[in-house]
């Protein structure tokens, strides 16, 4: 280990002394950004930038059980991505299942994939639900996995799921004006039951949601790094937390 290692270990570990476990998220939400870049600018083909990523989502995933974050949602897969050309999705939906695979292994976390599964080949969507339903009885931790998610989809499919089950009941669309309210399409969210995220952290520089859980982070309070996704480091996961244990939160306020 060199010195600089030395050094970012030592400060590291300065930094999880500091922090307050009564002021740290429930849920984390992460923008998982910057694996192509990262590639390009080693010169290698995209792929090689998803790797990598996926290889940081297992590690930082260990860091999050470690500070006792109970729910984390990964942004591993928009809605747009699956317009990629197919000899770029293809490997990509391999290289995010055996994240989610890898994940699961570890026995830490519940997983709960998030996002419309049938846009994804028949073969991916059966590997998710597979793995949703072997780690379903895991207690200690929840990890939504938005795969093939958009933030608009989620809210109409919200609101589509809330009228079709009214419409079983037979409730008519006057009846269910007069009283709807938020709490009613929250229950049809995918991440019904959850705390919203209390904290977003987005890799790459970039500072925008990108559809990321548009309805549940409304009150979340925002980490944005330029570190590319397969850089982040732990320092920077511990950085993140120290910002958001430091804020006032004003939930819109």
């Amino acid at each position: 280990m060199g010195l600089r290692d030395l050094l970012y270990s030592a400060y590291g570990r300065r930094l999880e002394r500091s922090l307050d476990s009564d002021a740290l998220p429930r849920h984390v939400g992460i923008i998982l950004d910057g694996n192509r870049r990262w590639a390009k600018a080693f010169g290698a083909p995209s792929s090689h930038g998803h790797r990598a990523g996926a290889d940081k989502v297992v590690e930082v995933m260990e860091w999050c059980a470690d500070e006792g974050i109970e729910v984390v949602t990964l942004y591993l897969l928009s809605t747009d991505n699956l317009s990629r050309p197919a000899e770029e999705l293809e490997p990509l939906i391999e290289i995010v299942e055996d994240a989610v695979a890898r994940v699961a292994a570890r026995r830490r976390w519940k997983v709960h994939p998030v996002g419309s599964l049938e846009l994804l080949p028949d073969a991916s969507a059966a590997r998710l639900r597979e793995l949703a339903e072997a780690t379903a009885g895991i207690t200690s931790g929840v990890v939504n996995v938005a795969i093939g998610y958009g933030g608009r989809q989620e809210i109409a499919a919200a609101v589509r799921s809330l009228l079709l089950e009214h419409a079983e009941r037979g409730t008519t669309l006057e009846e269910l004006a007069e009283v709807l309210d938020v709490e009613h399409i929250a229950a049809h969210l995918y991440t019904k039951g959850q705390p919203d995220p209390d904290l977003v952290i987005r890799t790459s520089g970039e500072q925008r949601l990108s559809g990321f859980l548009l309805w549940q982070s409304a009150h979340s309070e925002f980490f944005f790094t330029e570190v590319l996704w397969p850089d982040f480091r732990k320092v920077d996961f511990l950085r993140a937390l120290r910002a958001y244990a430091a804020r006032e939160r004003r939930f819109g306020a």
